[in-house]
């Protein structure tokens, strides 16, 4: 008798594929229950590894015995006339069937019901990018398997008080890794888009191009902390790992430090230099100013202006508990860097206050990129800044190439000094990073506006709208006037701008959108308002010089520019540069702008901008 005939008479064979069959089961339903209740990770790995040991013995045992009315016996006691092995057989492919049932029972179970049958759709996303921008695409077969978005973790708090906090520990992680360079992370602002929305997974990893996602939740109850993680493939919904973590708050980098090091384990990330021994850094040890840090960061993050005077108390008292906090001091320069947009400043108290915290932190930890990016917003603010802030810029990209608010920032520097493709070139990489940052989104918009592309201006516009970006209907005012609805470019116009004209009289933005768009007697009363407004006392000018040059008044919106501070002269200068500003380069007083801003200081250092170019009298020329 052949071996291949004995070992069908035994049923060896079968044994291997009910075996087989019956392990992959139970491998499956391991990896979907077990995560659901916190299992640590080694136990669904025990199980892989113990039903993978078993394989052989059970084939032995299957070659050696024979099941019997009587039992097991060995298959050398029992004669053939006693052997029932064929009807063992005929009950051995039954349950192979009904295991494969099962397996196919699960995979259905898991795959469309526990994620949905089909991956929700959210409008309000951007959906891949099927627009122009450099937003890394979301077609599943260029997605890297070291790809990776953080989602905010849930605060499972008693009192559910605690959301700045899970929220921090989400982005610190998010940090650590985005510094990894073998690993692709999916920036904050978009990761932190599907916060509460219950979004299935795979659609969220098409959305952000990742190849897995990140959950998390923390328990804070005094300074004790449990901070829960799983890592999950974002494409059949596969728990690659899960872990809980318990400590002090005294161990909340170690703990970060755990869970961003299980990650680069699980992806099999190639870690350089420092980071394989220590991904995040510890920043202060004392933890009550740590969760002040995270305080402030929640507000800033928001861009909740009226609590920006809260965020600055916070970081101040962590301040008095940890004086070398450098990114206590960053976050300061950041605040004040930042205000003027969003709020009624003294634009030379915020300037001299956001340099000297970026210099405090600086001092402190001379490797950290955003208060290289703080002193360069500030000294764009300044008359004649313009050379010490694109230093500034670059020497910030030079130590994080990735950082999005560099990258935003610098692109508005370059934009306003006249290097628009440079500057969007910014706005897109800035996008490739963080696709749903509302701010850059409403800027590539407005610069598709002012290339004169309506129709991909008002995806991205609309976008930025829906994402809680109010400015944008600024934008979309003047889409709707070149469309001919002046009824509607009003309304968008005073909706877009209420908030940054707030310290007005009641009814002032209608009465300058009115003026911007409608007759000759409605454009007259909106100058009057803009003069009685101008003539008080003020800090700065704030959206003055961009009514006036929508006003049609060029000559004085640039004596404006030069004459009192702006907190933000962002859009002026972008609208300057656009075929909409041809108007105001043509004045006689423009030559001696120039010269006054510094921008021809900079111009002759780095090349003149797009539109401009150096006469042989040493002017520049603009179209």
């Amino acid at each position: 008798m052949s071996l291949i005939t004995e070992l069908k008479r035994r049923n060896v064979f079968r044994m291997a594929g009910l075996y087989l069959v019956g392990a992959w089961l139970i491998t499956q339903v391991a990896g979907t229950v077990l995560p659901m209740f916190g299992a640590p990770e080694w136990l669904a790995r025990s199980i892989v590894i113990l039903l993978a040991i078993g394989f052989v013995p059970a084939l032995v045992i299957s070659w050696v015995f024979e099941l019997t009315p009587d039992g097991l016996k060995r298959d050398a006691d029992v004669p053939p006339e006693a052997s029932i092995a064929p009807q063992t057989g005929r009950r051995m492919d039954r349950a192979i069937i009904v295991a494969l049932v099962l397996a196919l029972l699960v995979m259905g179970v898991e795959r469309f019901v526990l994620r949905g049958s089909e991956p929700l759709t959210d409008t309000t996303a951007p959906q891949s990018p099927a627009t122009s921008t450099s937003v890394r695409g979301s077609d599943p077969l260029n997605i890297s398997s070291k790809s990776i978005a953080v989602l905010a973790f849930t605060d499972l708090s008693p009192n559910k008080d605690q959301e700045y906090f899970s929220d921090g520990m989400a982005e610190e992680i998010l940090n650590a890794l985005a510094h990894v360079k073998d690993l692709k992370v999916a920036g904050r602002t978009s990761s932190f888009y599907y916060k509460g929305r219950n979004e299935d997974l795979r659609a969220i990893g098409k959305a952000l191009g990742v190849a897995n996602v990140l959950e998390g939740s923390v328990r804070k109850q005094g300074d004790r902390v449990r901070i829960t993680a799983q890592l999950i493939r974002s494409e059949d919904g596969f728990h690659l790992w899960s872990e809980s973590y318990d400590g002090d708050l005294k161990d909340v980098f170690a703990l970060q430090e755990k869970i961003a090091r299980a990650i680069t384990d699980r992806l099999q990330v190639l870690l350089e230099g420092e980071q394989a021994t220590r991904l995040v850094p510890v920043t202060t040890r004392d933890p009550q100013a740590y969760s002040l840090y995270l305080q402030a960061t929640s507000i800033f993050d928001r861009r909740d202006a009226p609590h920006f005077p809260d965020a600055l108390a916070a970081l101040r008292k962590a301040l008095e508990l940890d004086p070398t906090y450098a990114k206590a001091h960053s976050r300061i320069a950041t605040l004040y860097a930042a205000m003027g947009a969003y709020m009624e400043v003294d634009p030379v108290e915020a300037n001299t206050k956001a340099i000297a915290a970026a210099n405090a932190a600086l001092a402190l930890d001379p490797t950290m990129a955003e208060p290289r990016a703080s002193l360069g917003l500030t000294y764009g603010k300044q008359l004649r800044g313009y050379l010490r802030q694109r230093e500034e810029f670059e020497r910030a990209l030079a130590l994080d190439p990735d950082d999005v608010t560099s990258n935003f920032w610098y692109g508005l520097a370059l934009i306003m000094s006249g290097y628009t493709q440079a500057g969007t070139a910014r706005f897109d990489h800035a996008l490739s990073v963080d696709p749903m940052m509302p701010n850059v989104v409403r800027w590539r918009g407005a610069m598709y506006m002012h290339q004169g592309d309506n129709e991909r201006a008002e995806q991205y516009l609309h976008r930025a709208r829906s994402i809680g970006l109010v400015i944008a209907e600024r934008e979309l005012a003047e889409i709707a006037s070149q469309r001919g609805d002046a009824a509607m470019a009003i309304a968008k116009w005073a909706d877009g701008t209420r908030t940054m004209q707030a310290a007005m009289p009641p009814g002032s933005t209608e009465i300058i959108a009115a003026g911007i768009f409608g007759d000759a007697a409605a454009r007259a009363r909106a100058v009057a308002l803009v003069d009685a407004y101008l003539a008080q006392p003020r800090h700065s000018a704030g959206m003055m010089p961009l009514s006036l040059v929508a006003l049609g008044e060029h000559t004085r919106a640039l004596a404006l520019v030069t004459e009192v501070p702006a907190s933000d002269n962002s859009d002026f200068f972008a609208r300057l540069w656009s075929p909409s500003g041809k108007a105001t380069r043509a004045v006689p007083e423009f030559p001696a702008f120039l010269r006054t801003m510094g921008l021809v200081e900079l111009w002759d250092r780095h090349g003149a901008p797009d539109i401009c170019r150096k006469s042989g009298n040493g002017e520049y020329a603009c179209e």
